[in-house]
């Protein structure tokens, strides 16, 4: 915001760039809304690019983020934003007419506000013949997607109805990633395909975009469809992520670890060692300002030198990390390596002794549990989320306390939820508890240990779906991505482990209601 704040203002690339970085904001930032605001006077920003900013905040349920946007056009309008977040209902039953630009606007935010608190109602709303005449059908699209949306949200079949009175060209990103997966969830493969490539090309090159678009293509079930099914697959397939290990299964092959890259020279090595900034970082490490080294160590390997280290600097910086046991920077650093993948770097194995031995204490495979403790915590001993959870497992305090009593630890004490094998030993239950109440399901116990076992049990309801579809239908951001990770990364570790192919799609069974003859849900799980 800078380059806005010294009125350089006239490159459309910089005003672009800007305006997606304002849009995806979710806070009421004070300077980057006056850098937006500077944009908006000087022709570079458009009002429908601010009323798209005040609409997503009432998506999000974000009154300030609203106001401060409708602000910057009518400040009268402005006031009229608290009330409408608060009563939507009211504002639109009071209001009779919507003939000027910026009273539709206002109950264009009124319906999608109410979108968001009541689906239904939102939809009856939309349906009054005064909306239907005096609102545009690019305003009716924006909202009918709102409802949509949030219907989707929450797994609602009537979801794609929604949907299908918007015209799509007008849907934005997220709205079209929440139609293609309603779509998925009906398997209605036209419409996943058609919804895909309505997409802007960024969106859709992303791998998961990709794979359900090649998965669409190939139910044509012709040779043509066949091919360009396969070349889209082909052109995701690896090992680094969920959909990249699915589309390399449908291309016929098996997830295996990539061979190691040529062996560190000694000139390397030393390199790495004798870095300034990494040996900063290194003793900012010992000194126990964690904050501090990783800000060092991530200036040092990726902005000192323009265009970051090499993937050779790279390789010997991630080796110093895990000589040095900084197993999160040891994953991170290696990670960044554009062409050398050494897959003992990023999916190293601390603890082995005691990992193996909890696994094989509770019958569960030592990758899955390596694979969940790889994202939960990156290694650490004496991690601790925003939300209080602690340790290698990132255990919260009345969990462990339940699975302590459940499993007979005795004495135990909150305080020694960092130590490494109480904290194993506590989480490698809970999880075989959750694999249990959740018969045996991989995904769904991942979601449960993230999310807790109520919201999975409540996301089965509804038709038996292949467990990808399941899985990229969880309403929460959070754990859908973090289900991927944790599955991909029980692949790659299995894959180290045993030195044999692997494969996704046999951890990935189909999801649907419990059965009649399963055993009831342990509704004491916390």
């Amino acid at each position: 915001y800078a380059i806005v704040a010294q009125n350089r203002v006239t490159s459309s690339y910089v005003a672009q760039e800007l305006r997606d970085l304002w849009l995806a904001q979710r806070s009421a930032d004070d300077g980057c809304s006056h850098a937006a605001e500077t944009l908006l006077k000087a022709g570079t920003l458009s009002e429908e690019a601010v009323w798209e900013r005040a609409r997503l905040a009432m998506e999000r349920g974000h009154q300030s983020v609203a106001t401060q946007a409708v602000r910057m056009i009518n400040k009268e309008r402005a006031r009229q934003v608290p009330s409408i977040f608060e009563k939507p209902e009211r504002y639109l039953d009071e209001k009779v007419t919507a003939v000027r630009q910026q009273t539709k606007e206002m109950v264009t935010l009124a319906l999608v506000r109410l979108a968001t608190r009541d689906p239904i109602a939102a939809a009856q709303h939309a349906e009054r013949m005064r909306w239907r005449t005096q609102l545009t059908a690019e305003e009716r699209s924006l909202i009918w997607g709102s409802i949509g949306h949030r219907s989707a949200l929450r797994l609602d079949p009537n979801a794609l109805t929604y949907f299908k009175k918007a015209d799509v060209a007008s849907l934005p990103r997220h709205h079209l990633a929440w139609k293609t997966r309603a779509a998925l969830r009906a398997e209605e493969w036209s419409l996943v395909y058609d919804t895909i490539q309505a997409m802007e090309s960024s969106q859709r090159a992303e791998p998961v975009w990709t794979y359900w678009l090649a998965r669409a293509v190939d139910t044509r079930n012709t040779p043509d469809a066949r091919a360009l099914s396969r070349r889209l697959m082909e052109s995701i397939a690896g090992t680094t992520g969920f959909y990249e290990q699915l589309a390399m299964e449908a291309t016929g092959q098996r997830i295996t670890a990539p061979a190691a890259p040529a062996p560190l020279t000694a000139a390397e090595i030393a390199g790495a060692r004798n870095n300034p900034g990494l040996i900063r970082a290194l003793r900012a490490f010992e000194m126990d300002l964690r904050t501090e080294a990783i800000r060092e160590w991530n200036y040092t390997v990726a902005l000192h030198t323009p265009g970051g280290m090499s993937d050779r600097e790279l390789l010997a910086a991630a080796e110093l990390a895990c000589q040095r046991q900084i197993w999160d920077r040891c994953i991170n650093t290696s990670k960044r390596t554009r062409e050398s993948i050494h897959a003992a770097q990023r999916f190293p194995k601390p603890f082995r002794e005691q990992v193996l031995a909890r696994s094989q204490a509770t019958g569960i495979d030592p990758a899955f549990v390596y694979g969940l403790i790889r994202q939960e915590s990156r290694f650490i001993t004496h991690a601790r989320s925003h939300v209080g959870a602690s340790g290698l497992m990132q255990i919260m305090p009345a969990t462990a306390s339940w699975t302590a009593r459940r499993i007979g630890l005795r004495d135990f004490k909150p305080q020694q939820i960092n130590d490494i094998h109480t904290n194993l030993s506590i989480g490698t239950a809970y999880l075989k508890l959750a694999l249990d109440d959740f018969e045996g399901s991989i995904p769904m116990a991942v979601a449960a240990y993230n999310a807790g076992p109520s919201r999975p049990r409540s996301w089965r309801n509804g038709p038996v779906l292949e467990a990808a579809i399941w899985i990229e239908n969880i309403p929460f951001d959070e754990t859908r991505d973090y289900v991927k990770r944790v599955m991909s990364n029980t692949v790659n570790y299995a894959a180290l482990i045993t030195g044999q192919p692997q494969s996704l799609n046999a951890k990935l069974q189909p999801i649907g209601p419990r059965a009649a003859t399963a055993q009831a849900p342990n509704t004491d799980l916390p």
